[in-house]
């Protein structure tokens, strides 16, 4: 893609100025999180043939990349930086014609290259699955992918994390306030059904914390206070101790 923008940026300058511009000081950058766009393309080197402001500069540039790369959808400018916007549907035409043509295949990580974990999607085990960790297995998956097929010897892992305060506090809510209810009788999912209890929990931790400061102790006081909170540590210290 930048090797194609700066022979857009070349014909660019050649048709719109009539000059043939240095391509070593063409500059193309990615462009910054705080705006819109993908790549921008530093606009003040180009004055010299054009002839005019960086902001009317940039906006014939862009016209005329926008043109003439289908790979560029739309275009920005902010002062003397023209930022533009990839299309992605021409770009994954583009990766699928690559793959079609055999010049790019997945391979098995190199036995001597180096060693990369990836970790994904871990979710919290007190709430509820949803699209969101599909989308993280599908990033973490496709990142091993890539750096294997970079030669990466690439190990995948899952932390299923069910230790900890957390899960001590789902136990606790559920021994307090759950008179026995499981999920199959009350029809609820597992997950479903371990998040309701972590959400008692909160709700009766916040109303012991706001009963022991109307009292008149400060909220860190108060917090230290908690017996609630008291005895879900006391869960977690037996239960790291195994007793």
């Amino acid at each position: 893609m930048e090797r194609k923008l700066i022979i857009n940026l070349e014909n660019a300058v050649k048709e719109l100025y009539g000059k043939a511009p240095d391509i070593s000081k063409l500059q193309i950058q990615e462009t910054r999180k705080e705006f819109e766009g993908d790549i921008t393309v530093v606009v003040f080197p180009l004055l010299q043939y054009s002839g005019k402001s960086p902001e009317q500069t940039a906006r014939d540039i862009g016209n005329y990349i926008v043109d003439a790369n289908p790979g560029i959808e739309s275009f920005n400018v902010v002062k003397g930086f023209l930022n533009l916007r990839l299309n992605n549907k021409s770009l994954l035409q583009a990766f699928n014609r690559l793959v079609q043509s055999g010049k790019m295949k997945f391979l098995p990580g190199d036995e001597a290259g180096p060693v990369t974990l990836i970790e994904y999607s871990s979710p919290n085990t007190n709430k509820p699955l949803h699209l969101g960790h599909i989308r993280n297995n599908l990033l973490g998956y496709s990142l091993s992918r890539i750096l294997s097929s970079c030669g990466h010897r690439v190990y995948k892992t899952n932390i299923v994390n069910d230790r900890g305060i957390h899960i001590c506090k789902s136990m606790l809510a559920w021994k307090l306030f759950g008179e026995g209810k499981t999920p199959a009788g009350t029809g609820l999912k597992g997950d479903h059904f371990v998040g309701k209890y972590y959400v008692e929990f909160e709700n009766a931790y916040r109303k012991e914390i706001e009963k022991l400061t109307a009292e008149g102790l400060t909220g860190e006081e108060a917090a230290e206070g908690s017996v609630l909170m008291a005895e879900a540590r006391e869960m977690l210290r037996k239960w790291e101790a195994g007793d």
